[in-house]
């Protein structure tokens, strides 16, 4: 517990008493980090060589399975070197790296899942307009947005923690980094980095989610005035995996902050917990939701089986 206005390093958040089943856990998360790498490489490979893919929707698609893939390699191989071989430093560059990347990353996704919600209300509201409003060109400025949206709004969050003093504890709650983690470690006024880092959490993810609910209000309502139940659904369903995925981002997402902000007695598994399924349960459960709800990735994926069981 040493004191220095810059630090070397942070230490990562063990369980304590559960030491022995770290293998274990690292075994298990590995496994999860697998499929992540698999599924969404698999949805990226079959999104480019499938024609018929070639649209908005599964341009976006292939957006959410890149944001995963470097969500999660930017934090599950570090982790799995601390619960394999005991690794448990990191250094203050190299946290601060990870937690932009973490943060920004994240934005990004939150921007993209709004852009799918647009295309679907378009899609469903304004069909005629829909092969108009969201051509290829657009979908392609719409990425370099979100990416623009998340390093400019989330850049600053390092920035500030920069030239903090560091004393007493170094130890994270989680097995990475993270904005409130680290600034909780700071033995100066953080008011700034606290003010800064909640609005830039509003104006990104919370006015997203506004947005999103928003445009399922309007799709819902569309959806009531067609004739028949059997009309509605069919239609309705088109939108399921979506909102799938946005559960699977947002839900995560509360939760850490809640754990964050009124979880400070909880045990240390459960900020452990929480954290690994913020970062890794989206990007798992992504590729096998669009995979399951859509019939030409299904019919791809059977395909390829097929020619590799030949």
């Amino acid at each position: 517990n040493s004191s220095d206005l810059s630090p070397s390093s942070f230490i990562l958040a063990s369980i304590p008493g559960l030491e022995a089943a770290h293998f274990w856990m690292a075994t298990l998360l590995c496994f999860m980090y697998i499929l992540a790498v698999t599924g969404n490489c698999a949805v990226l490979f079959i999104v480019k060589t499938e024609p018929s893919l070639h649209a908005p929707m599964y341009f976006f698609l292939c957006m959410l399975a890149a944001i995963d893939l470097a969500l999660s390699t930017s934090t599950v191989p570090r982790t799995l070197s601390f619960y394999w071989f005991n690794t448990r430093e990191i250094s203050f560059g190299a946290c601060l790296v990870q937690m932009f990347l973490i943060h920004t990353l994240s934005a990004i996704e939150s921007t993209v899942l709004l852009a799918m919600a647009m295309d679907r209300y378009v899609a469903i509201c304004h069909p005629l307009r829909h092969a108009a409003v969201l051509t290829n060109a657009v979908t392609v400025k719409i990425g370099l947005v979100a990416m623009a949206r998340g390093v400019i709004f989330f850049l600053p969050l390092p920035l500030l923690l920069l030239p903090l003093p560091f004393c007493g504890s170094r130890v994270l709650s989680h097995s990475f980094c993270l904005h409130q983690d680290v600034m909780n470690l700071a033995c100066a006024n953080t008011t700034p980095s606290i003010v800064y880092g909640l609005t830039a959490i509003l104006l990104v993810m919370g006015l997203d989610a506004v947005l999103i609910c928003l445009s399922y209000i309007l799709i819902l309502k569309a959806v009531l005035r067609l004739a028949s139940w059997k009309e509605r659904l069919k239609v309705f369903s088109t939108c399921v995996a979506h909102i799938c995925v946005v559960l699977a981002f947002y839900v995560p997402l509360i939760g850490l902050s809640v754990v964050h902000r009124f979880g400070k007695d909880l045990a240390p598994l459960v900020h452990i917990i929480m954290g690994i399924i913020y970062i890794l349960v989206p990007a798992v459960l992504n590729p096998i939701i669009y995979g399951v709800r859509t019939k030409q990735i299904q019919r791809r994926i059977l395909n390829l089986l097929h020619i590799h069981s030949n």
